[in-house]
């Protein structure tokens, strides 16, 4: 057997679900052409608040900044929204967000409702919700939604859905099952649900830059926080609150952060590409086992090829693009296109200061999110957008797994892969099944 078909068979596998074939084309807003459909696409109505109506409680699961932060953008989302329970594993992230709810929104969560543990997320669910918002490490997320729809229980996910094929296979049923239950699942990808990006989207994919050639995404920025391990901490504390630099909890940044980029990307071309062709190093980071760097090519079936690449690391140039190429131009996302001699042709008409005119505001999407969320339980019109982050998760996992190994890597072989990330039980002591390995690309790697 040649070596490159042993290295594969290290970290991919096939798995009885290679039936399902590709997952999303259908749901998404343009094809991969990008030739506009017959029909125009028109911008859908936001509102910048719920609809009233009886009161919803949601339960949050995952107390840090941004668990607390999704708390507070959802009773920011309309009237009648309370936040009723709260599970964590740590004391201090239940103590720190119950402090910051009562500061900010005058919100006092019962004692009797804080919930610590690997189990809490299950109180939190049987606590008499309605709603959970799922904001842990993404490890955890797919446990997390399966237990939620399984309770009939509304959901806000945060991304990225999982860290592996398993996990992302597992939400992909789990949200098909939430549809057939009229249960309303809404992801933080934040992009999709914001009104100049919805715009520009709608644009391109009405063809006002021809069709779609191809893309260039970047996301450079500084290093990323990290945690110095204490010596009372055990191997699971320390990696949980330092999860951020490990690939299992996180995913690695590719697909922990980048994601938002991707995601972008994805809903421009509107189906998963066939094939990742990945790179990617470690120079600075000095805790975990994650990179530093990706730069990843993504190539669909058309021969469109995407150019994607991510940084972290400090006293470097920081940037951020979303350029989508066209035969007659090219469009930044967040809100302008542009001709092929650089001549701008539109952008998004914000309103000046002082304007009322509701039209064109744009609402924080952290808040618009969950506005949407409400929306749907309370007019009946579910709103299910898991399918789209299962495909963004996916792509950035390929990615990752074509930078840590140097292989190519197709969209059939990792969606159905049984690649799983994490210990078999989750206990605070030693950790055992996970190596803490960097990995390097064209020798077998342990950790995937």
């Amino acid at each position: 057997m040649k070596n490159e078909e042993l290295n594969r068979r290290n970290f991919i596998s096939k798995s009885a679900l290679g039936t399902l074939g590709v997952i999303g084309a259908s749901g998404l807003l343009a094809s991969c052409s990008g030739k506009p459909r017959k029909k125009k696409l028109k911008l859908p109505v936001l509102l910048d608040q719920a609809p009233d109506g009886k009161i919803l409680k949601a339960g949050l699961v995952g107390c840090g900044g941004r668990g607390t932060g999704a708390a507070i953008n959802f009773l920011d989302a309309g009237p009648n929204l309370q936040i009723t329970a709260l599970g964590d594993v740590f004391q201090d992230k239940i103590d720190n967000c119950r402090a910051e709810l009562k500061k900010q929104k005058n919100v006092e969560v019962a004692d009797e409702n804080c919930f610590i543990g690997f189990d809490s997320y299950q109180k939190v669910i049987d606590s008499g919700v309605d709603v959970v918002l799922l904001v842990t490490p993404p490890h955890f997320r797919p446990a997390h939604v399966e237990a939620a729809v399984n309770a009939r229980k509304h959901i806000f996910m945060e991304k990225p859905i999982a860290v592996d094929p398993v996990g992302a296979r597992s939400v992909l049923a789990s949200s098909k099952k939430a549809e057939s239950l009229g249960l309303c699942m809404v992801s933080g990808t934040v992009r999709r649900v914001q009104k100049d990006y919805m715009e520009t989207q709608r644009r391109v994919a009405n063809g006002e830059i021809g069709e779609i050639t191809g893309a260039n995404i970047i996301r450079n920025g500084g290093a990323l926080w990290y945690r110095n391990r204490r010596p009372e901490w055990t191997d699971m504390e320390y990696m949980i609150r330092n999860w951020v630099n490990f690939c299992w909890l996180s995913g690695d940044h590719i697909t922990e952060q980048f994601i938002h980029e991707i995601d972008v990307m994805s809903w421009y071309m509107g189906k998963p590409p066939i094939k990742a062709i990945g790179w990617g190093g470690r120079q600075r980071r000095v805790t975990g086992d994650q990179y530093d760097f990706f730069s990843i090519e993504y190539v669909y079936e058309n021969g469109v090829r995407a150019n994607c690449a991510a940084r972290q690391i400090n006293g470097c140039s920081n940037h951020k693009l979303q350029q989508i190429n066209g035969t007659k131009g090219f469009a930044d996302a967040a809100g302008k296109l542009f001709d092929y001699q650089g001549n701008e042709i539109w952008k998004y008409p914000y309103p000046e200061e002082g304007d009322t005119d509701p039209k064109w505001k744009v609402t924080t999407p952290f808040v618009q999110e969950h506005i949407n969320l409400v929306t749907g339980i309370r007019t009946g019109n579910t709103v299910n957008d898991a399918e789209a982050q299962v495909n963004s998760t996916l792509m950035t996992i390929m990615g990752r797994i074509s930078a840590y190994t140097g292989k190519d890597v197709s969209w059939d072989e990792m969606f159905n892969s049984d690649l799983y990330l994490g210990p078999k039980k989750y206990v605070f002591g030693e950790v055992y099944d996970i190596p803490n390995e960097i990995p390097h690309a064209g020798v077998p790697n342990k950790a995937i």
